[in-house]
C-alpha cells in the first residue's frame, strides 16, 4: 500500500517539470497579467452602471417581459458577444419555466453555439491584414504559446464563470484547430448541468 502514494507523486512532480519546463505556467500568468487591466476595466463598468442602475434586477424583469423565444434571442446574442450578461439569471428564467431541464437544454446549446460562432468571428478578425501581421510578427512567441494551450483557454472558458465567447474569440484569432474548440468547449454543457442541479435545487 506504500508504494503507490510515491508513485502518484512522482507522477505530479514529472507533471509539474513538464508543465514547468514547457513554459505553461509562464504563459498562464503572462496571460493573467495581460487581462487584468480589461478585466478590471471592465468589472469597473459594471460596477459603476450598477451603482446607478440595478442591472440584474433590469435583466430579471426583461426575462419576465419577454416571450420565450425572445429571452432566448436575447441570451444567445449575449452569449455571442463577449458574453458579460450573467447566464444564471436565464438558467433560473428556465427554473420557473414549464419545462426547466428543456429550456436549459436549449440554453446550453445557445450557450455552446455562441462561443463556436464568436470562434469564427476571431478568425475573421485575423483576415484584416493589420491584425494578420501584428499577430504574426509582434505576436510569434504569445502565439506559439497559445495555441499549444489553447485547450486549456477553451476548458477554463467552458467550465468556470468566464466568458466563454471571449475565450472562444481568442481561439479563433489564434488559430486554434476548430475540432479542438468543439471538443473542449462541450465541457459548457457539464457547467450548465451543474448549475441546473443547484439553482433548481436537485442537489
Amino acid at each position: 500500500m506504500k508504494p503507490k502514494p510515491k508513485t502518484e507523486k512522482s507522477r505530479l512532480q514529472l507533471l509539474h517539470q513538464y508543465y514547468n519546463y514547457t513554459g505553461f505556467y509562464k504563459f498562464v500568468w503572462d496571460a493573467i497579467k495581460k487581462a487584468s487591466p480589461y478585466i478590471i476595466a471592465v468589472i469597473g463598468l459594471v460596477y459603476l452602471i450598477n451603482s446607478f442602475f440595478d442591472i440584474n434586477k433590469a435583466l430579471t424583469q426583461l426575462t419576465e417581459i419577454l416571450p420565450a423565444y425572445g429571452v432566448l434571442s436575447f441570451f444567445f446574442v449575449s452569449e455571442t458577444l463577449l458574453g458579460l450578461v450573467p447566464p444564471e439569471i436565464f438558467i433560473a428564467w428556465a427554473g420557473k419555466m414549464y419545462s426547466p431541464w428543456f429550456y436549459l437544454a436549449i440554453l446550453a446549446v445557445l450557450s455552446y453555439t455562441g462561443g463556436l460562432v464568436s470562434y469564427w468571428m476571431g478568425r475573421s478578425i485575423t483576415k484584416i491584414p493589420s491584425v494578420h501581421n501584428y499577430i504574426e510578427v509582434k505576436m510569434e512567441k504569445q502565439l506559439k504559446n497559445s495555441k499549444k494551450w489553447g485547450g486549456f483557454l477553451i476548458m477554463v472558458g467552458a467550465v468556470l464563470p468566464l466568458p466563454f465567447s471571449i475565450a472562444c474569440m481568442a481561439a479563433g484569432i489564434i488559430e486554434f484547430p476548430f475540432k479542438n474548440v468543439l471538443l473542449y468547449g462541450s465541457l459548457r454543457f457539464v457547467r450548465y448541468i451543474i448549475y441546473g442541479l443547484i439553482i433548481f435545487n436537485v442537489l
